[in-house]
C-alpha cells in the first residue's frame, strides 16, 4: 500500500483523489493522537484561497469535533502563520489546507506540531495507522454528550502573525516603492498589511482571489507580470509569494530575478558582517547554483548541502545550530524567527538588508553571478541502482572534466516520478546541452 503522506502532507486533486472523507479521518486521527493527554485538544486550521478549501476545512473540523477537540478556524492565512500561531497559542497541532504552488484543482492537508515544526516521518506513520483503523470500522473512542467538540472562529489570529512578522526587523521602509504579487493566494490580505505598516509604498497585484486563479500565471512561479510592473512603476523592488506564502522571490528595479540563491547570499553576507551567522554557514540543497557557492566562499562563508526539500534543510539547521538556510525556489528559513519557510519574513529581511545597504536592488543582485543551468528529465523503467553503473559514472566524469572548475554535473532520481534528472551548470549553454544530452542517453540506455 502506498504511503498516505507525501513529501509535504497529503495531496491530490480535490474531491477526486483527495476526498473530504479523508479530511474527516485526518481531523479525527490528529485529535486522537495529539490530544492523548488533554480533555479538549486545540487544533488550528488554516487554508489558502482554493475553491475546495472550505470543503476540507469543514470536514477536518467535523473530524476534530467527533473526537472531542476544539477546531479553531483561522480562515485564509499563510502556511507559516499556522506554524507560528500553533506555537504561540499553545495549540496541540496546526493543520494547513493548501497545495502550495500547484493549480487550483489540487489541494493538500499538512500538519504542524504544537512546537510549530512539520511532523517527522514517524509521527506521520502513526497518524496514518489511526486513519486506516478509522477506515476499517474502528472501535476508537468517540466524544459523546457534553464532550463533543466545538468549532471556534478565530480569523482574527492573522493579525497576531502580522505583528510578529513586523517585529522581526528594526527597520522602516518609508520611501521604498514596492510591487507585491500575492499570487491570488493566502497572503492577499496580510502581505500588503505588513509592508504598509512598515511604511512602504505598496502597489499590489494578483490579490483578488476567486477560488480558481491561485498561482495562475502569477506569484513566485510566474514572475513575468511582476517584472513588467516593477519596471513600469519604477519601483525599488518587487516581491512575489506563492499560493500559501511559504516561498518568496524578488525582482530588482531593472526587472532581474532575485531567486532563493541570491536571497541566501544577500542575507548570509549581512549576517556574517553582524556576527550572527553560526560558523559563517548557510544551508542549501544540491540544486543551489554554482554561483551561490562561489559568492558565499568569496565572502568568507561556507555552505552545508542537503538533498532537495526544505524539510532536509531545516533538519540540518536544527541538528547543527545553523541560522539561515533555504532553496533556490524561495523556501528560506531564518531559525531566529521561524520554524519553517516563511515568505513574509523573508520579504521583510530582504527589504531590511536593502534599506541598511543604501544601495539599489540591482547592486545586491550583482553580489552573485548566476551560471546557466540546464535540467533534462529522463523517463526510465527503473530509478534504482543507477549510481552503481560504470557507464553512467564514466559519462558523468567526462562531463565534469569538460566543465572543469567553472561548472558541475548533478544526476539524481526524482522523489515522486519515474524520472532520473540530469543537471549541468556552467558558463556556456550550448556546452551544457551537449553534456546533458550525452549523459541522458547513457542513463536511458542503462536504466531503460
Amino acid at each position: 500500500m502506498a504511503r498516505l503522506f507525501g513529501t509535504d502532507g497529503v495531496r491530490g486533486e480535490a474531491n477526486k483523489v483527495l476526498m473530504p472523507e479523508m479530511a474527516y479521518r485526518l481531523g479525527r486521527a490528529a485529535t486522537l493522537y495529539f490530544g492523548r493527554n488533554d480533555e479538549q485538544p486545540m487544533i488550528l486550521i488554516g487554508r489558502d484561497t482554493r475553491l475546495s478549501g472550505q470543503l476540507f476545512e469543514s470536514a477536518l473540523a467535523a473530524g476534530i469535533c467527533s473526537a472531542g477537540g476544539k477546531a479553531v478556524i483561522c480562515g485564509v492565512i499563510p502556511t507559516p502563520a499556522i506554524a507560528h500561531l500553533a506555537k504561540h497559542f499553545n495549540a496541540n497541532a496546526g493543520i494547513v489546507i493548501s497545495a502550495s504552488h500547484n493549480p487550483f484543482q489540487d489541494n493538500g492537508i499538512k500538519f504542524f506540531g504544537g512546537d510549530g515544526y512539520k511532523l517527522p516521518d514517524a509521527v506521520e506513520d502513526e497518524l496514518e495507522a489511526i486513519v486506516h483503523k478509522i477506515e476499517n470500522g474502528d472501535d476508537l473512542p468517540r466524544a459523546l454528550g457534553g464532550r463533543i467538540g466545538i468549532v471556534h472562529d478565530r480569523r482574527d489570529m492573522i493579525h497576531e502573525y502580522g505583528e510578529f512578522v513586523c517585529a522581526t526587523t528594526k527597520e522602516r521602509f518609508d520611501g521604498m516603492k514596492i510591487v507585491l504579487d500575492c499570487a491570488n493566494g493566502a497572503s492577499y490580505q496580510i502581505g500588503p498589511y505588513i509592508l504598509r505598516k512598515l511604511g512602504a509604498d505598496v502597489f499590489v497585484i494578483n490579490a483578488s482571489p476567486d477560488g480558481t486563479n491561485i498561482n495562475k500565471e502569477c506569484g513566485s512561479t510566474h514572475l513575468e507580470m511582476l517584472q513588467k510592473e516593477v519596471v513600469d512603476h519604477k519601483a525599488d523592488i518587487g516581491i512575489a509569494f506563492d499560493g500559501d506564502a511559504d516561498r518568496c522571490l524578488c525582482v530588482d528595479e531593472k526587472g532581474q530575478v532575485i531567486d532563493g540563491d541570491h536571497i541566501l547570499v544577500l542575507c548570509g553576507m549581512e549576517m556574517m558582517k553582524a556576527g550572527t551567522l553560526t560558523h559563517n554557514t548557510v544551508v542549501t540543497t544540491v540544486m543551489a547554483n554554482i554561483g551561490f557557492h562561489k559568492a558565499i566562499k568569496a565572502a568568507g562563508g561556507r555552505a552545508e548541502i542537503t538533498q532537495v526539500g526544505d524539510r532536509y534543510v531545516l533538519e540540518n539547521m536544527l541538528k547543527n545550530g545553523y541560522k539561515l538556510g533555504g532553496e533556490q525556489s524561495g523556501h528560506i528559513i531564518f531559525t531566529d524567527f521561524s520554524t519553517t519557510g516563511d515568505g513574509p519574513i523573508t520579504a521583510v529581511q530582504v527589504l531590511s538588508s536593502l534599506k541598511r545597504s543604501g544601495k539599489k536592488a540591482s547592486e545586491l543582485t550583482a553580489l552573485m553571478k548566476t551560471y546557466p543551468q540546464l535540467l533534462v528529465n529522463v523517463n526510465v523503467k527503473n530509478k534504482e541502482g543507477w549510481e552503481d553503473s560504470d557507464e553512467i559514472k564514466a559519462a558523468i566524469e567526462a562531463g565534469e572534466k569538460e566543465l572543469g572548475a567553472d561548472g558541475r554535473v548533478l544526476v539524481r532520481p526524482s522523489g515522486t516520478e519515474q524520472l532520473i534528472r540530469v543537471m549541468a551548470e556552467g558558463p556556456d549553454q550550448d556546452q551544457l546541452n551537449d553534456i546533458c544530452q550525452k549523459i541522458a542517453a547513457v542513463v536511458k540506455k542503462v536504466q531503460g
